[in-house]
């Protein structure tokens, strides 16, 4: 027997390419475009960027060791200043310490300042003594010495230290010249308290002639 279908029949869907196909040539140009430019920004990344960033991790390596180099470079100018300081405290410790090493009084420094007063030098006195032993109208006539004194008309027989006080025997022409040894004495600054103890005429059976005996005390300024 022989069927006839009778119902209507779907028509297959004709299947349709739109005008870019697999083998139309304006794809192919676009997908060479793109991937000339993937294979461009591969290019600049591997042959500029890369370096320029490789270069820039070095710049920072050297920067960071050049401020670690830097660090430590402050670090010992730091510790130099500190040794400095203490190297100039020293120093100033030094001189003051010969400062008063100097200006100490000792049996040498005594010594040599009654020979610089038994000398035309004088005595070693501050600047306000000097003013009141000098010659000016502010100088005072209990302190006051004639400059042109001759101090060889003194001469010493003892000079005894006992525990900074002085006692001083000698001789003089005349009795003014003890009172201008004992102004001179006075004035130094190696002396306090000066006083003259006494004295009396004698006679040197030897050459006949008269002089005074005297004695001088005080303290030495220790």
């Amino acid at each position: 027997m022989i069927r006839v279908n009778l119902l209507p029949q779907k028509k297959a869907k004709k299947l349709s390419f739109s005008s870019s196909s697999p083998s139309d040539p304006s794809l192919k140009q676009a997908l060479v475009g793109v991937v000339a430019l993937g294979a461009l920004a591969a290019g600049v990344f591997f042959v500029l960027d890369m370096p320029k960033r490789s270069r820039l991790h070095e710049v920072q390596d050297a920067n960071a060791q050049l401020q670690q180099q830097i660090n430590e470079k402050n670090k010992a100018l730091q510790g130099y200043a500190e040794l400095k300081k203490a190297e100039e405290e020293s120093k100033k410790r030094a001189e003051s310490i010969n400062r008063l090493l100097a200006t100490k009084v000792v049996p040498a420094h005594v010594l040599h300042e009654l020979g610089k007063v038994l000398t035309k030098e004088g005595p070693t006195m501050t600047e306000a003594m000097a003013k009141l032993a000098g010659s000016t109208a502010d100088s005072d006539p209990n302190k006051r010495f004639q400059p042109d004194w001759d101090p060889a008309h003194v001469w010493m027989t003892s000079f005894i230290d006992t525990n900074g006080v002085f006692k001083l025997d000698g001789g003089a022409q005349a009795e003014s010249d003890v009172t201008q040894l004992s102004k001179r004495l006075a004035a130094s600054v190696y002396f306090m308290d000066v006083t003259p103890a006494g004295g009396e005429r004698m006679f040197d059976r030897d050459t006949g002639l008269q002089y005074y005996k005297f004695t001088i005390t005080g303290k030495v300024a220790y």
